[in-house]
């Protein structure tokens, strides 16, 4: 476990993503393996504020798949669209068994994005994808490296060009070139943030070593920052119906491998100035069924109840997974 560890964090430290062609609406044949238990060799299914209902390893022959990013689901909590940082978009289906649990992955596509001046992936630096999130008519992608911002229609995404880029307010001079926007999230029109977008730096931190954080629009639009703790960075988040923020954060450290925690942050407390901390649902390492996770997204499931999936990021390293996971929160 501790050699396969150190090469997963070798992979995790030093991992360049692949150069993939540019494949307009490229079909992926997909294989998937069942995970029926989150922590390696125990039956257990709770996991602080969290009910483990299942998840999947995923694979491909098709080159393009893998890097996802962020994940956002449909209303009907089945039919997806992500992102990749190699500059793609990823649309597909999960499957359930008879019990509701993750069973498979199905009519996968993977398509170049374009950006304002009709450049697909292949410029890399200028497509590095790494956060999404749905609104109305539109989908907004954070980019690293080239910061920005861009909204692209919902309807037809996949062969447009983005309508246009909006302010993020914080200082572009205070992003780290491979840290910037993972995380950007609409939160719901009935909440105290009345469907404002939020984003977080995933490692940009500010003179008392808080995230840079901003809600871009709205009644609370302004500066905020986010505690940082134990070197975890935001990698990705979503809100809750009620209008509290998860983020999911990624830690990678030499003696112990990768790590993932969810934390909750509390809606109201995010107003201009403040800076902003929040419970821990759950903490996992390498002991669990996780790998390099960075996408999140919050859905009602079948059962009525809120559910939580969270995807990986290979890196396109045949040393790391493609996982999707599925959590039932337990209010």
């Amino acid at each position: 476990m501790r050699f396969t560890r150190c090469l997963a964090a070798l992979t995790f430290l030093f991992a360049v993503p692949a150069s993939v062609p540019a494949l307009a609406g490229e079909t992926a044949v997909m294989t998937s393996r069942v995970i029926s238990a989150f922590k390696v060799g125990s039956p257990e299914t709770r996991f602080g504020a969290l009910e483990f209902v299942g998840g999947l390893e995923l694979s491909s022959t098709t080159s393009l798949f893998g890097a996802v990013s962020s994940i956002r689901f449909r209303p009907d909590g089945r039919n997806f669209i992500a992102v990749l940082d190699t500059g793609h978009w990823m649309t597909g289906t999960v499957d359930r068994d008879g019990e509701g649990r993750l069973s498979d992955m199905s009519d996968l596509t993977i398509t170049s994005m374009i950006d304002k001046d009709g450049q697909d992936e292949t410029v890399k630096w200028n497509m590095d994808a790494e956060g999404m999130t749905i609104r109305g008519d539109d989908i907004l992608v954070s980019f690293e490296r080239r910061h920005r911002i861009d909204i692209y229609p919902l309807s037809g995404f996949e062969t447009s060009r983005p309508k246009k880029s909006i302010p993020f307010l914080i200082p572009k001079n205070e992003l780290r070139a491979n840290g910037g926007f993972e995380m950007i999230a609409a939160s719901p029109a009935e909440s105290p943030l009345k469907g404002s977008i939020v984003i977080i730096a995933e490692k940009s931190v500010d003179k008392k070593g808080n995230l840079f954080a901003a809600v871009v629009d709205g009644p609370a639009k302004g500066l905020f920052s986010v505690r940082r703790h134990d070197s975890f960075d935001v990698t990705d988040g979503a809100f809750l119906p009620n209008g509290d923020l998860l983020i999911l954060e990624r830690r990678f450290n030499w003696a112990t491998g990768i790590a993932m925690r969810i934390r909750r942050l509390k809606g109201a407390d995010i107003v201009p100035g403040a800076v902003v901390d929040g419970d821990i649902l759950i903490t996992a390492d390498f002991n669990y069924q996780i790998d390099n996770m960075e996408g999140l997204d919050v859905i009602t499931g079948e059962d009525g109840a809120t559910h939580i999936i969270l995807t990986s990021d290979d890196n396109h390293s045949i040393l790391q997974r493609n996982v999707m996971l599925e959590f039932r929160l337990v209010e």
